[in-house]
C-alpha cells in the first residue's frame, strides 16, 4: 500500500519496474512479466444493440431489472455484460434463476452471500458487509478475530500469515460477514457464505465440531471472540453512567 509507480522498460529478459515505497524511498523490481489491471468493463462493444432496441446504462452494460430483464420484452441478460460484480459465480447463479424464471419459477440470487476472491499471496476472500458499511447503515454489530497465528494447522503450514474476521448483529448474532486474510482464503470463504446463506448464526460455528488441527476451526474461534467481545463492551457500558457515556450504540432497527 502507498506504492507510487514510476518508470517501466521491457527488457530482453523481463520488466525492470522502478517505483516508490511507502516511505518515499526509490525501489526497483525485477518480473518476468508485469499485469496492468486498470479495471474492466462489459464486452459489449460490437453487440449492436440498437439493432433491437436495447438499453445500456452510462458504462456500456445492459440495462436490466431485478429480474434480470431487459427493456426488450422477451431479451434477458445475466453475468458481466449487466450491473453488479463481474464473477463467474455470479453469472452461473443469474443464469440459473433466470432459466427459473422463464419456466415460470421463482429463480432468486442473493448477492450479499456471493463471495469475493482476491487470488494474491496470500488470498484475500469476503462475503457479506464490512464493518464501514455497518456503521454506516447504523447497524449494531458484533466482530470477532482470530489470527492463524494461533491456529496449529496454519502453524504447520509454515504460513501463519492473516486472519478470519466474523461480523453478527448485536442483537440477533446472525452472521453479517465474514473477512480472511491467508492460505486457502478462497476455499475457507465458502464456510462463511453457507452459512449467511442459512441464515446462520454464531452458534452456527460454536456448536460445530471440526477436526484439530484445521484451519477451518479458526471459524469457532473468531465466533467465540465476538461473543467475548460484545460482552466486554456490555459490561463497560453497564459500568458508565448513562451521562458520561461518551458514545451510544445504534439500533439495526
Amino acid at each position: 500500500l502507498g506504492v507510487k509507480i514510476g518508470d517501466i522498460k521491457v527488457a530482453k529478459k523481463g520488466v525492470q519496474i522502478a517505483y516508490a515505497d511507502a516511505n518515499g524511498q526509490q525501489q526497483m523490481l525485477s518480473a518476468d512479466r508485469l499485469i496492468v489491471s486498470i479495471g474492466r468493463v462489459p464486452n459489449t462493444l460490437g453487440l449492436n444493440p440498437e439493432a433491437i432496441g436495447l438499453q445500456l446504462d452510462e458504462r456500456g452494460a445492459i440495462a436490466v431489472d431485478e429480474q434480470c430483464r431487459t427493456n426488450v420484452p422477451g431479451v434477458w441478460a445475466v453475468g458481466d455484460v449487466v450491473r453488479g460484480p463481474m464473477l463467474a459465480h455470479k453469472a452461473e447463479e443469474e443464469g440459473v434463476a433466470v432459466a427459473e424464471r422463464i419456466a415460470g419459477q421463482h429463480g432468486h440470487v442473493n448477492f450479499n452471500t456471493i463471495p469475493w476472491v482476491i487470488y494474491t499471496s496470500p488470498e484475500i476472500a469476503w462475503v457479506g458487509k464490512t464493518e464501514q458499511q455497518l456503521k454506516a447503515d447504523g447497524i449494531a454489530y458484533k466482530a470477532g478475530k482470530i489470527p492463524f497465528m494461533a491456529n496449529g494447522r496454519a502453524l504447520g503450514m509454515g504460513d501463519p500469515t492473516g486472519f478470519v474476521k466474523m461480523l453478527a448483529c448485536a442483537e440477533t448474532d446472525r452472521i453479517l460477514g465474514v473477512h480472511i486474510i491467508g492460505e486457502l482464503a478462497s476455499e475457507l470463504i465458502h464456510l462463511g457464505a453457507q452459512a449467511m446463506a442459512g441464515n446462520g448464526t454464531i452458534d452456527t460455528f460454536i456448536d460445530a465440531v471440526y477436526n484439530y488441527p484445521s484451519l477451518s476451526d479458526s471459524y469457532k474461534y473468531a465466533a467465540y471472540d465476538g461473543m467475548q467481545a460484545l460482552a466486554r463492551r456490555q459490561a463497560r457500558q453497564a459500568a458508565t453512567p448513562l451521562h458520561d457515556a461518551p458514545f451510544a450504540v445504534a439500533s439495526s432497527g
